[in-house]
């Protein structure tokens, strides 16, 4: 993630900031330009305050519940930004708890839909395709009919996400009672995501016989799969070929497990280019030795042979400091291999065109 400047006194500010501690004004992050603007109240609009010249503009309306800080595009007839228009369902917000928890799921998914745009990818509601559009039901257990808890999963395009993930003590709880090594909101929505992708990019583009050579078979029945998994644990040896031990399970998980950690390492690499931090990987790669955009690497390699070094540097700064590793987990051959299944499914997709991303 990029820093960025308040384009009222020029501060520099950052992606969750709702507002400038320098000038004090509110922000806005506009998704179709990829920048902060500082905003001032005016009658019953807000004006962007913007190279001298002021503008009306329109925060999401997701903003009155302090749930998102972007604006919606100028001329845009939606009320919800780019990113919350893909909301189906939101937990009661007469509970506080909810509303905590449901803020810090939004924030994680801007972060999601931050690099979504970045890379170029087709963005398509619920609304625009019924059957296979992206969205996100944001549920909780109390509020669902059945007995049984709602999971995290992805079905035909739709994301349900337990608002008790947002809490910060119940996803601790399951991630050891799981046995996972990292558990994060952003986590859960690259994962999920990587699922939907598969559909659009994989399925939808025939290139499922390609992606089975190098991820296996999705054709094996998922239930049984996952059931074996949960009952006997990770495949032996499953360090070797895999990115994690749940990438094991099924190779529809593989990929998404994948898809996610390709999001971690690029989105990564660009903050910690942000603020300084590098250790000058050798590579030919211009976009990494010029101007460092981690979202425009030639190939996986590159990006590997730059985040690897890094991850060994913060670990051990992690390590300092009586933390758990950042990053704990293994590049073998095979993933980087994978890695660079998901950058050449990413990229032809990006490099179609400089114009703005289709929005629809």
């Amino acid at each position: 993630m990029r820093l960025f400047t308040c384009s009222g006194c020029a501060n520099t500010v950052h992606f969750d900031n709702t507002a400038c501690v320098t000038c004090h004004r509110r922000l806005g992050f506009r998704p179709d330009h990829l920048d902060m603007v500082a905003l001032e109240p005016e009658d019953d609009h807000w004006v962007a305050v913007e190279r001298g010249l002021n503008h009306l503009v329109v925060l999401c309306a997701n903003a009155e519940h302090d749930a998102c800080n972007w604006l919606v595009a100028e001329g845009d007839p939606n009320t919800f930004c780019l990113a919350c228009r893909h909301n189906l369902t939101i937990p009661n917000l007469d509970n506080p708890d909810n509303v905590d928890n449901w803020r810090r799921i939004e924030a994680a998914k801007r972060h999601l839909f931050y690099s979504l745009i970045r890379f170029r990818l087709p963005l398509v509601t619920r609304v625009d395709d019924p059957e296979g559009g992206l969205g996100f039901d944001f549920l909780s257990d109390d509020a669902t009919p059945s007995d049984k808890p709602v999971l995290t999963g992805h079905l035909n395009g739709l994301i349900t996400l337990n608002i008790a993930e947002g809490s910060d003590a119940e996803r601790e709880t399951r991630r050891v009672a799981l046995g996972e090594p990292f558990r994060t909101l952003v986590g859960h929505f690259r994962h999920e995501v990587g699922h939907f992708y598969w559909d659009r990019l994989v399925r939808d583009a025939g290139l499922a016989d390609r992606c089975r050579e190098i991820f296996g078979d999705d054709r094996e029945d998922y239930g049984q799969a996952l059931q074996n998994y949960y009952e006997n644990g990770p495949v032996p040896g499953w360090e070797q070929a895999f990115i994690s031990a749940y990438a094991s399970s099924h190779a529809w998980e593989d990929f998404a497990e994948t898809w996610a950690h390709y999001f971690h390492i690029v989105d990564a690499l660009e903050t910690a280019h942000a603020y300084g931090l590098r250790t000058d990987p050798v590579t030919n790669d211009p976009a990494l030795t010029t101007t460092f955009d981690a979202y425009k690497a030639l190939n996986a390699q590159v990006l590997v042979d730059a985040w690897v070094p890094l991850t060994l540097a913060v670990n051990g700064i992690n390590r300092a400091m009586g933390q758990r590793d950042l990053y704990p987990f293994v590049l073998s051959e095979p993933v980087i291999a994978k890695l660079q299944f998901i950058h050449e499914l990413i990229h032809p997709v990006a490099a179609q065109s400089d114009a703005p991303m289709p929005l629809q």
